[in-house]
């Protein structure tokens, strides 16, 4: 499946943003995510589907000030 994960295309083989994050190496990162421009909570990452084409963010908090 084709998507863009933080403005890059990328083909991945998964089914659930859960999935990619455990793909992208970020499975016990602290992240904020969201699909197509919509907030994607941690806990129903696992049951949010993606399809060809979505626009996945995957964001890390930042320090400092």
């Amino acid at each position: 499946m084709r998507l863009q994960l933080n403005g890059e295309p990328i083909d991945v083989r998964v089914t659930t943003l859960a999935d990619l994050i455990t793909a992208e190496g970020l499975g016990d990162a602290k992240i904020a995510t969201a699909v197509n421009g919509v907030f994607v909570p941690a806990t129903v990452r696992a049951q949010h589907a993606l399809s060809t084409g979505d626009t996945v963010e995957i964001l890390a908090p930042m320090q400092g000030g």
